[in-house]
Order: structure tokens, then C-alpha cells, then sequence
């Protein structure tokens, strides 16, 4: 048994298909299905066993995937601690953030820690926050941080920041007509008024688009919804350019003179940002130095 063996398999588990598996691994589709084939034989087990979509594991499957990534995890932390011992400040990092958010909150904190660790590589892996949660929990990143809805965050000492979520609209949407201003730090709106125009919606599996499935069923609506499986990113950008209403973070809202975001409601609502790591305990000296810049800046406000 080899690990590059244990890391075939896992990604195939994670892939969901060969074809997809091969390409994430630079192999070719056939190379890897003969592969998974004489490893089954070697093991006289299945592992995988073929959908209308790909592959999933078997149960045999899963016993055998839950342990190649505990080997994988532990093997990439010994790695670490040795790299560490040898060359205190370098190494790698695997740091899990969603795309929409991490483009507008973490290259100011990159830069900086690239300035004080240029020998430590950060490596970006970009995920939902329900995804990085189990990726996290499963040991393949360093550090992550993740979305909670709000009061949800198992660990309140985690929280680096709480980030509103806001309705967006391009400010000659009929919506203005329900707008109120001067009572916070950015005008409101009452969701109920809201209930007759279309929305774009993100998918109901992350945070943004459970949020939003939230906020209709405490208000009582159920507005027309055109699209409900964008990214948080492309149902602003429609948004902004008047194709319908959608929810957005404060931390990604982009100031422009054609575009109006809002509290929703009086409350304001927020969601809770926290900084997850491996439950195995370790972490490296750059681990932790990149955990106090990330809390330093938002502490101060720089991102």
C-alpha cells in the first residue's frame, strides 16, 4: 500500500466519478479506472460501485476512505512538525474559505503575511461553509473560515467577525419605493414588502441561500424566485443590474452609485464568522500567526 494509492482513492470518493478524479490527478481516465480495478482485486473488496452519475463508495468503501484520509492527514502532519523543526517559520498552509467572501476580505491579510512568512506557502481552498466544515473535520485543511447563521457557531471563542446579510437591488427596482433611511448605518426594508418581486437565490445547501429560506419563513412570504442555484456572486452581479433582488454580505457589498443595499428589517440580520481547525489539536507556528493577523485586521477594521 503506497499513499499516493490511499490518495487515489479518496479522490475518487471526493470526485464522485473516475473521469472527474483523473482529471483533479493528471491521469488519464482509463490509467485510473484500471488502477481502481486491480486494487479491488489486490483487496478482494469493492470499494466503489457505479451510479447513473458516477461512483459512491460501498460500505466496505466507506471504512477503507475513513481511514486512508486519517493515514493521508496524519502523514501531512508529520510533514509539517518535521519541515517546522527544520525551517521554523516555512512550510505550507491549506486555508479553506468560501470564493464570493475570501475575494473580498482576505488578500489584504495575504499580503501582509506574505510580507512577515515568505517562505510559508498558503494554499486557498475555495468551498461552501457547510463543505469546508467537513473538510475541516475530516483534517484536509489547516484552518478555515466559515459562516455560521447566526447563534449556530459551536464555539463562540472562534467568532472573528459577524457580517450582516443585506437585500441588494439596482437602485431602479420598484423596491426603493419601500425604502427607509436615517434610522441605521444603511437604510431598511421590510421583507414582507418585498413579497411580489422576483428573487435571485442562492442554493438552499450554504449559508446564504438557507438564510434567505430563513428570512421568508419568518416573515410570512413566499416570493417568485427566477433562479435558485447561483452562486452568491453571480445573483448579486444579476441583482445589481436590476434582474431581481438578492442576499448579500455586508463584507461583499460593492459601493456604487446604481446599487442600494439594505438592512433587513430594523434587527438587521447576521451571521457569525469563525475560524475552524483539525480536531487533532496540532498547529503549526505560521498556523497560528495567520489565526492573530486574520483577527488582527478585522479587530481593527482593516478588512
Amino acid at each position: 500500500m503506497e499513499l499516493k494509492e490511499l490518495e487515489y482513492i479518496v479522490t475518487i470518493a471526493e470526485e464522485g466519478g473516475i473521469s472527474k478524479a483523473a482529471q483533479k490527478l493528471y491521469l488519464a481516465q482509463s490509467s485510473l479506472s484500471q488502477f481502481l480495478a486491480r486494487y479491488e482485486a489486490e483487496l478482494d473488496t469493492k470499494l466503489f460501485v457505479r451510479t447513473g452519475s458516477g461512483v459512491r463508495p460501498t460500505i466496505e468503501g466507506e471504512i477503507f476512505i475513513r481511514n486512508a484520509r486519517q493515514m493521508l492527514q496524519q502523514y501531512r502532519r508529520v510533514k509539517e512538525e518535521l519541515r517546522e523543526a527544520e525551517l521554523p517559520n516555512g512550510g505550507q498552509l491549506i486555508f479553506g474559505i468560501s470564493s464570493f467572501r475570501g475575494a473580498a476580505l482576505i488578500p489584504p491579510v495575504l499580503q501582509r503575511f506574505r510580507t512577515e512568512y515568505p517562505t510559508v506557502n498558503v494554499i486557498i481552498s475555495e468551498h461552501d461553509s457547510i463543505v469546508l466544515q467537513k473538510k475541516v473535520a475530516a483534517g484536509e485543511l489547516d484552518m478555515a473560515l466559515v459562516a455560521f447563521p447566526a447563534n449556530e457557531c459551536p464555539r463562540k471563542d472562534s467568532t472573528v467577525l459577524q457580517d450582516e446579510v443585506c437585500l441588494v437591488a439596482n437602485r431602479a427596482h420598484p423596491v426603493m419605493e419601500f425604502a427607509h433611511y436615517g434610522q441605521l448605518s444603511r437604510p431598511w426594508i421590510d421583507l414582507r414588502d418585498t413579497a411580489n418581486f422576483e428573487y435571485l437565490l442562492s442554493k438552499r445547501s450554504n449559508v446564504l441561500g438557507a438564510v434567505a429560506q430563513q428570512q421568508f419563513k419568518e416573515y410570512g412570504i413566499n416570493p417568485p424566485v427566477i433562479n435558485e442555484n447561483l452562486t452568491a456572486a453571480f445573483a448579486q452581479s444579476m441583482a445589481v443590474h436590476g434582474l431581481g433582488l438578492a442576499f448579500t454580505y455586508g463584507s461583499c457589498a460593492v459601493p456604487s452609485a446604481d446599487v442600494e443595499y439594505f438592512s433587513l428589517g430594523k434587527e438587521r440580520y447576521f451571521v457569525d464568522l469563525a475560524l475552524m481547525f483539525p480536531p487533532d489539536g496540532y498547529r503549526s507556528r505560521s498556523n497560528r500567526a495567520l489565526e492573530e493577523m486574520i483577527r488582527e485586521f478585522f479587530n481593527n477594521g482593516d478588512v
